[in-house]
C-alpha cells in the first residue's frame, strides 16, 4: 500500500506498522494513549459527526488549539477524508488576525481546544455557524457529543467523499504570519504535503523503533508535516502541553527524536548554566572546558575525527555530557531544527554531546522543507541549512561574484498559490515556474545552502552600501551573551543594533567578575556590562563582519521579544517595524537624533 492523500497515512500505518501507542496526550493531567486502530475509529466517528452537523466537502473549518494533541490529529484526518479544508490558527494570533482569517477563508466552523482558546475566539468577535471543542466548554459542542458511530448511510457518505478526493485537491489553508500586512492564506494540496513527507522520510532517523515527543504548535506547517512523517514511519508520538513541561516529559517518555526551534536549545543551554552556579571551583572549570570543547566540534560524526580531539571528547562525555543526556531522557539521538536560524555553536555543542542537531530551511509555501542537513557522516555543515531535500530543486537567481542571489525553488511541494490573491500568486513565481522565496543565499561546499538574508529587509546606509541585517544578527548571536538582536541602519551613516542579553549567561559572568547582580533593567545600564558587550561586538566586527556591516553602536534592552508581546511572529521571526516603533526613543538615541 502507498499513500497519495494525507488521510491515507493512518491507514498506511495500520497496514505497515500498527502501534498500540501511536499518539499520546495528557487529558486532565493523565496520559491518554491512542492506538492506530483507535485513531482510525475516532477519525470515522468524527467524520460521521461532522456530516450530521450539515458540513460538506469544500467547507473550511478553523482549528485554534493551545498545543498539539491526538484529538488534533484525529480532527485533521476526519476533515481531510471528507474533502473539508482544515484552517489552523496560531494560538498567539491577535484578535484582528483571527477575525481576518475567519472572514477571508469563509470559515463555517471552528474547533477550539480549551477555555483560553474559546476566549480568544470571542475576543475576535467572530461567530462561526458551528463551534466544537476538545474539552467540555459552555456554548460549544463537545468532542464526545460530536463523535458518533457512523450508520450505513454515513459510512457510504464517508466512502464516497474519500473516493472523490484527488491528491491535487486543496488540503489546507495556512495563513502566513507575515512581519507586515494581513496574513495570506497559503493553499497546499495533498500532493504538496505528501511529496514533502516522502522527501523527509528518506533523510530523518525515524521508524517504529523510535519514540518522539512533539511540542511545537501544529498550526505551523513544520510540525504538522513532521507528524505526518511520524505516522508514515510508525513512530509513536507523545504530545507536550507546554514548553514548561518539556524537561519533565523528556525524562518520563525518554524520546529518541524531536523537532524544535532554536530557542528550545538555547533554553536547554541556559538550564545547564543554571546548574553551573551550584558547582564548586573544579566543577565549574570542568564544565567550562567541556562546553568550549563542544562548541568547537566541527564534525558530522566520528568520521575522520583527530585522535586528540576524540580522547578529549570521551573525557568530556564521562564528566559532563553523559549527565546532560540523562536530563533529556538518556535516549535522545537527534533534533531537527527549523523556523529560525540556529547558532552554529549550539549545533556543534549538542552534537558533540551525542545528540545530533540538524538545521533545515523551508517556507509555508514549500510545505515546508527545502533543504536539510543530514544525519549521516559528511551530511552536515554547521551554519548552513543543508542539502536540498530529495525531489526539490533549488537555484540561485542572478548570482553575484560571490555566488549569492535570490533562492528559488521548484518541486512537488510548492504551493498552489495564495487564497483570493491571484496577483500576489503570479508575482511570486518566475515565468518558467520557480517560486521566488524572497531569501538571499548561496551554495557552499558545492551542495550546502546558506541563507544570508531576506531581500525585503536589506537596507542601504548613507555610504550607499547595502547591508543584510539577518546576516549581521547571526554574527552577533555568536556571542553567548546575546540572546536576541536586531540590526538597524536604513539611511543612517552606520549599522547599530538593539540587543537583549542572555541574562542567564550574563549573571554567571557577573558573579565570576564580582559585578553586583540585580534586576535586568538595571544590569543593562551597568558600565561594566556595557563594556563587556562592547568588547564582544568589537570581537565579532573584527572576525566576522565586513567594514560596512560592522556594528558601531548598540543599546541593551531588559525584556525579551516574544510572540505574546507582539515583537515576534508566531514562527519567531522579528517584527522589525513593531520593534522599531516600541523602541523609537532608543533607536533615535543610537543615531544621535533628538
Amino acid at each position: 500500500m502507498d499513500f497519495t492523500r494525507l488521510f491515507d497515512i493512518l491507514d498506511y500505518q495500520q497496514e505497515r506498522f500498527p502501534q498500540t501507542v501511536a499518539f499520546a496526550g495528557r487529558e486532565g493531567g493523565i496520559w491518554r494513549k491512542w492506538s492506530t486502530s483507535e485513531l482510525i475509529a475516532g477519525r470515522d466517528q468524527l467524520s460521521a459527526g461532522l456530516l450530521a452537523q450539515g458540513l460538506r466537502p469544500g467547507d473550511r473549518i478553523g482549528v485554534l488549539a493551545h498545543c498539539g494533541s491526538p484529538k488534533w490529529i484525529v480532527a485533521d484526518a476526519a476533515m481531510l477524508q471528507l474533502g473539508m479544508v482544515p484552517v489552523p490558527v496560531h494560538a498567539t494570533a491577535r484578535p484582528d488576525e483571527i477575525a481576518h482569517i475567519f472572514r477571508d477563508a469563509g470559515l463555517r466552523a471552528f474547533f477550539v481546544s480549551n477555555a483560553d482558546m474559546l476566549d480568544k475566539l470571542r475576543q475576535a468577535d467572530v461567530a462561526p455557524e458551528h463551534l466544537f471543542s476538545f474539552e467540555p466548554l459552555p456554548g460549544a459542542l463537545h468532542w464526545d457529543t460530536l463523535c458518533r458511530q457512523p450508520d450505513a448511510e454515513q459510512a457510504e457518505q464517508i466512502r464516497q467523499a474519500r473516493d472523490a478526493v484527488s491528491d491535487t485537491d486543496l488540503a489546507t489553508l495556512l495563513y502566513t504570519s507575515g512581519t507586515t500586512g494581513a496574513p495570506k492564506g497559503v493553499m497546499l494540496s495533498h500532493a504538496n504535503i505528501v511529496g514533502n513527507v516522502k522527501s523527509v522520510l528518506a533523510i530523518v532517523p525515524v521508524g517504529p523503533e523510535v519514540t518522539a515527543v512533539s511540542f511545537l504548535p501544529l498550526s505551523h506547517i513544520f510540525e504538522r508535516m513532521v507528524t505526518y512523517v511520524y505516522q508514515a514511519a510508525g513512530t509513536p508520538v507523545w504530545f507536550v502541553e507546554s514548553l514548561e513541561l518539556l524537561p519533565e516529559t523528556l525524562r518520563e517518555v525518554r524520546p529518541h527524536f524531536f523537532t524544535a526551534v532554536p530557542r528550545v536549545l538555547e533554553r536547554t543551554y541556559e538550564r545547564l548554566l543554571e546548574r553551573r552556579k551550584a558547582a564548586g571551583f573544579l566543577g565549574k572549570k570542568i564544565l567550562d572546558w567541556a562546553l568550549a570543547l563542544g562548541e568547537r566540534y566541527p564534525f558530522a560524526g566520528a568520521h575522520d575525527m583527530p585522535w586528540g580531539y576524540r580522547i578529549k571528547l570521551l573525557a568530556a562525555d564521562m564528566l559532563v555530557y553523559r549527565r546532560w543526556r540523562r536530563a533529556m531522557g538518556g535516549r535522545l539521538r537527534g533534533i531537527a531544527v527549523g523556523a529560525a536560524a540556529l547558532q552554529p555553536r549550539l549545533g556543534r555543542l549538542f552534537s558533540a554531546a551525542g545528540v545530533d542537531v540538524r538545521e533545515g530551511y523551508g517556507l509555508t509555501e514549500t510545505s515546508p522543507v527545502v533543504a536539510f542537513n543530514r544525519f549521516e557522516p559528511g551530511g552536515v555543515h554547521f551554519g548552513t541549512v543543508g542539502i536540498p531535500a530529495p525531489g526539490v530543486d533549488v537555484r540561485i537567481a542572478e548570482p553575484d561574484a560571490q555566488g549569492e542571489g535570490e533562492i528559488e525553488v521548484r518541486g512537488p511541494n510548492v504551493m498552489r498559490g495564495y487564497w483570493n490573491l491571484p496577483d500576489e500568486t503570479a508575482a511570486r513565481f518566475t515565468p518558467d515556474g520557480w517560486l521566488k522565496t524572497g531569501d538571499m543565499g548561496r551554495f557552499e561546499f558545492k551542495r550546502f545552502l546558506r541563507v544570508t538574508g531576506r531581500i525585503s529587509e536589506i537596507f542601504k546606509t548613507t555610504t550607499g552600501k547595502f547591508v543584510a541585517p539577518a546576516y549581521v544578527e547571526r554574527q552577533l548571536l555568536r556571542s553567548p551573551f546575546v540572546d536576541q538582536c536586531m540590526a538597524l541602519g536604513l539611511n543612517q551613516p552606520f549599522v547599530a543594533a538593539l540587543i537583549v542579553p542572555n541574562f542567564a549567561r550574563l549573571e554567571v559572568w557577573c558573579r565570576e567578575k564580582n559585578v553586583h547582580w540585580t534586576a535586568p533593567e538595571f544590569m543593562v545600564l551597568n558600565p561594566k556590562v556595557e563594556k563587556l558587550f562592547r568588547q564582544e561586538i568589537e570581537r565579532i566586527n573584527a572576525g566576522h563582519l565586513g567594514p560596512v556591516e560592522q556594528v558601531q553602536g548598540f543599546q541593551l534592552l531588559s525584556g525579551p521579544w516574544t510572540a505574546e508581546n507582539g515583537l515576534l511572529t508566531p514562527t519567531l521571526k522579528l517584527r522589525r517595524k513593531a520593534i522599531e516603533a516600541q523602541f523609537e526613543k532608543e533607536v533615535s538615541a543610537l543615531f544621535g537624533k533628538k
